[in-house]
């Protein structure tokens, strides 16, 4: 029998990392980014330490990076380290489709048992992923559009403007 695990693997290697490929985004491990000039978008998978054979659970942890403010000098790569933004999936879903997904949710996020189809979870995944977290990210041009979306979350919105401000960067 297949585990949760393996499944897991599977969905990663044949659906997430070619798709956040095909957006643009590099990876490392379980975490990828994109350069946007001024600021790096991030998503990371983390799974949850409860995690069994049977099954688990995983969350994409989403935000901007400052490229002022990587870690890596070159600033070709940002981690999660470096977010100056952490917000999970749900924050980049409607709210109709925060609705539909509730009753499928793990204690994490997302659910994988080892009794999951793994392409109906990749059809009900594909419409957060690409319908919704990655056309929002996409719509993150400038760190003037970022300031905007993320102010809706009052901690994280300030967060950023406070970092933009300390770090010197000029925002048009």
């Amino acid at each position: 029998m297949t585990t949760a695990k393996e499944i897991q693997t599977i969905f990663i290697k044949t659906y997430l990392k070619p798709t956040l490929k095909e957006y643009g985004y590099k990876t490392s491990g379980q975490t990828w980014w994109k350069n946007n000039g001024d600021f790096f978008t991030v998503i990371n998978l983390q799974n949850s330490q409860w995690n069994s054979k049977e099954e688990l659970s995983f969350c994409l942890n989403i935000g901007i990076a400052l490229t002022a403010l990587l870690a890596d000098n070159e600033k070709k790569k940002a981690t999660y380290a470096d977010l100056s933004v952490h917000l999970r999936e749900e924050s980049y879903l409607t709210e109709e489709r925060l609705q539909s997904i509730k009753d499928k949710r793990g204690w994490l996020g997302y659910k994988i048992t080892n009794t999951t189809n793994l392409n109906e979870f990749i059809l009900d995944f594909k419409i957060d992923l690409e319908e919704n977290i990655l056309k929002t990210l996409g719509q993150l041009n400038t760190l003037k559009e970022c300031i905007k979306f993320y102010e809706k979350n009052e901690f994280w919105g300030k967060n950023l403007k406070r970092q933009i401000e300390e770090s010197g960067i000029k925002i048009d």
